[in-house]
């Protein structure tokens, strides 16, 4: 992991010296296909039925984007990412593929401003969920770790592994080098309980390189 960090790094450092100064990874004025990577960090929770704090976790992940109008720059932009998403004591990762629409506004012959929106898909990989240990009399005598979507050990019943929601947000982009903000809020119920509403909702920010 400390060699993949270090590439990115490299990557990004390395961009000014090969990069066109047009718009970012795309220029606005032609059709373009593009590829990218990114790196950053979700500030996720769980929301509905269920109070939580929310907790810090990793993104990672590619994209590929296409411009898919000749009169607008309008593009296209998917790929697969992997985040770590859940709330404070309820962890799981996720990978992700969403399915966005980028706007491509000119702010300077070097920058171009992306807001986007889109759904995306997840499924969980796996997870882990701290919670007090109960005796037999149901008094608290420590705490454990179960399997997130263990409806039988989890307090809450479990987690669902699919989900989905929609992202929104906005990014720039400064000589093939890219950076985002925006916000993921889901829309499928992933409590296996029927009794519960739980949705999962994350803050993120993420930077990167398009080619």
């Amino acid at each position: 992991m400390k060699k993949f960090f270090s590439a990115i790094v490299a990557m990004m450092l390395a961009a000014p010296a090969f990069a066109q100064f047009s718009s970012g990874g795309f220029e606005l004025d032609k059709q373009n296909l593009y590829y990218g990577v990114r790196l950053g960090m979700t500030v996720a929770d769980l929301g509905g039925d269920v109070e939580t704090d929310s907790k810090v976790g990793m993104t990672l992940g590619g994209v590929v984007g296409l411009r898919v109008s000749q009169s607008t720059p309008v593009f296209l932009e998917s790929g697969l990412y992997y985040t770590e998403r859940g709330a404070k004591d309820i962890g799981y990762s996720n990978l992700e593929i969403p399915l966005l629409i980028k706007y491509g506004i000119k702010a300077t012959d070097d920058i171009a401003i992306l807001p986007f929106v889109g759904p995306y898909f997840a499924r969980a990989c796996w997870g882990k969920t701290k919670q007090p240990k109960l005796d037999a009399d149901d008094k608290v005598i420590g705490s454990e770790k179960v399997g997130t979507f263990d409806e039988d050990k989890a307090f809450h019943g479990g987690l669902k592994r699919l989900n989905m929601g929609f992202k929104l947000g906005c990014a720039a982009e400064y000589n093939k080098l890219y950076v985002e903000l925006g916000y993921q809020f889901g829309v499928s119920n992933i409590a296996k309980n029927d009794d519960l509403t739980i949705r999962s909702n994350a803050f993120f920010a993420n930077f990167g390189v398009n080619f």
